[in-house]
């Protein structure tokens, strides 16, 4: 990826709150800077919204944290997203995806999966490949998903097919581990 078009920020352009966040998250993640916040979190009040916006669908959302990764790691996938794919390996071994099973995703819906995650699979390469679901994807997902987590789901899907685009389009370097 070529240079950010928005460098991160520093305590200056950030702010205290959202500085103070980003370097949090960086210790927790493992790495120098968290990227991610440090470029976002110049657009200061915009950044604490979307940070509760996204909180609400990763890490406190309506689907599993295990179906949560899943579907997070086909998005990054999808869209070449190596930054988010970097993250949510390990966020996803943390949830119980293993090695073979990112190994998997990556591959699609097709790799042997049972029906739920092959449903949801699926429906994730739909909404990223024509930003719809076909009516056999979508009663597929609603043998596995009542209507509240049918909407968790959508949402799920285009705020990482959206995130995949604000880092592809910012040029947001992949972290480095310390």
């Amino acid at each position: 990826m070529s240079t950010p078009r928005i460098p991160p920020g520093g305590f200056w352009q950030l702010g205290p709150f959202n500085w103070a966040f980003s370097q949090a998250a960086a210790r927790v993640i493992g790495v120098d800077d968290a990227r991610i916040f440090s470029t976002l979190g110049r657009s200061k009040g915009l950044f604490r919204g979307w940070l509760y916006f996204s909180s609400r669908m990763m890490p406190f959302g309506k689907l599993s944290r295990k179906d949560t990764e899943m579907i997070i790691i086909r998005v990054a996938h999808l869209r070449g997203c190596d930054y988010e794919l970097d993250h949510h390996r390990r966020l996803g071994a943390r949830a119980g995806i293993t090695e073979a099973e990112f190994a998997d995703i990556l591959e699609g819906a097709d790799a042997g999966w049972g029906d739920r995650e092959r449903s949801m699979l699926r429906a994730v390469d739909q909404l990223v490949g024509t930003h719809d679901i076909d009516d056999a994807a979508w009663s597929a997902l609603v043998r596995h998903l009542d209507e509240s987590r049918l909407i968790a789901f959508t949402l799920l899907v285009g705020q990482y097919d959206s995130l995949a685009t604000t880092i592809g389009t910012l040029r947001i370097q992949r972290d480095t581990r310390r």
